[in-house]
């Protein structure tokens, strides 16, 4: 007969899979994963390029504010793409293991049809492995509604990417809230993480989010 003390692992062990999977209770995504050199110079900042930078990002107080608005200008004369202010981190771009993006995001009242954070790369015609967008303060994964009610206050959003699994999952407050295989590429394919405001499909005449405490994590060999 199997003593109690095997049973309570088994109890503790099937727990922690419901939360995961289910979405009861914070955990912390980031254990096991080692915070990778990230600093200003490594946040691109790209917006419309008929207009100077100050009027579409600003940085105070350690917040990244990024707005656009529905009828700016693409952030290249011969980009083909719809509007953005979004900041592109460089410097820890990567094509194989898991990856992981961690940050605090602040979506206004108003802003709708718009992807404020993004993993770019993928098997074309796709360009990105993912998309979190908002619609009427829905945060989707892609169209797919992720979390309501979003609006007016701050989330920690970390999103993992396991490249070889082919396999993204988004956390909010340590939660986890979606799980995809998403679009992307096979092992060599280049990947980077992008955050802010890219006008998609029913988009508001006015985009802003804003975001704290960005960082890029490497999961421990």
């Amino acid at each position: 007969m199997s003593s109690p003390s095997i049973w309570s692992s088994i109890f503790v062990l099937l727990i922690t899979v419901v939360y995961k999977v289910v979405g009861w209770g914070p955990i912390d995504p980031t254990k096991g994963f080692i915070s990778q050199h990230l600093n200003r110079s490594n946040l691109v900042i790209q917006w419309p390029y008929d207009v100077p930078e100050d009027e579409r990002y600003s940085f105070k107080r350690g917040v990244h504010k990024l707005w656009v608005f529905k009828t700016d200008k693409p952030h290249t004369p011969t980009s083909k793409t719809k509007p953005r202010t979004e900041i592109r981190v460089q410097g820890n771009d990567y094509s194989s293991g898991v990856w992981q993006f961690e940050g605090y995001v602040y979506v206004p009242y108003g802003t709708s049809g718009v992807c404020i954070m993004q993993v770019f790369g993928s098997i074309p015609p796709q360009a990105s492995t993912l998309m979190l967008r908002v619609y009427n303060g829905t945060l989707s994964y892609y169209r797919t509604p992720v979390v309501p009610n979003i609006y007016g206050r701050w989330l920690k959003l970390n999103v993992v990417h396991d490249v070889e699994g082919r396999r993204v999952e988004v956390y909010i407050d340590g939660v986890l809230k979606y799980e995809a295989t998403g679009r992307g590429g096979p092992e060599g394919t280049s990947h980077y993480f992008k955050c802010g405001v890219y006008a998609q499909n029913d988009a508001s005449y006015y985009m802003e989010s804003r975001w704290k405490k960005i960082r890029v994590l490497k999961k421990c060999q």
